[in-house]
């Protein structure tokens, strides 16, 4: 009976340090894959879909003049956003998304729920005037993107035997654009 009691002691302890993280960041996962789903399904109503400008400087680009389908998830002041469709210009980065606000209650919720269990003060004005005291540039700096790279695979079939042929890199270094037409 002690070696049960001190299990689920043991349990609830480990579970109270880092158990609680694993649990949100499972359910922030989940919400991803269903707001992905949606959009792959064509479930969501056209009039939610917003456009969210945000300010860049890469002077050496040329204008993009159509959006192109670019998937991927953006934060912008706390909100959580799934957007589908990118444009860039030299001083400006379009972005055709809707709002994941069930992944921003999780993540708010996580928030809370860590502070709390650490017993970080939630009082805003404590936390405001800490943040204004340690004030330096990187208030400015804007993750805008977040890339993820897979490699490819190719499977041949040459005299029915099965050949893979993994690539380290799916980009071949080029000195230039290639040419729209082939004349």
């Amino acid at each position: 009976m002690k070696r049960f009691a001190a299990i689920i002691l043991l349990s609830i302890h480990l579970f109270n340090m880092g158990g609680y993280a694993l649990l949100f960041q499972y359910y922030i996962h989940k919400s991803d894959v269903q707001m992905v789903k949606q959009i792959f399904d064509n479930k969501i109503d056209n009039k939610k879909f917003i456009e969210i400008k945000i300010p860049v400087n890469m002077p050496t680009i040329q204008d993009w003049t159509e959006y192109e389908v670019v998937q991927g998830q953006i934060n912008v002041k706390g909100t959580y956003y799934n957007y589908v469709k990118l444009k860039m210009t030299r001083d400006t980065t379009y972005f055709i998304c809707i709002a994941n606000t069930a992944k921003t209650q999780l993540v708010n919720a996580k928030i809370s729920t860590s502070k709390e269990i650490n017993d970080i003060p939630q009082n805003k004005k404590t936390h405001d005037a800490a943040v204004k005291k340690a004030s330096t540039l990187s208030e400015y700096n804007l993750q805008a993107f977040q890339y993820h790279y897979h490699a490819f695979e190719t499977q041949l079939k040459p005299n029915n035997k099965s050949v893979t042929v993994r690539l380290n890199d799916p980009f071949i270094d080029s000195p230039g654009k290639p040419p729209n037409a082939i004349s």
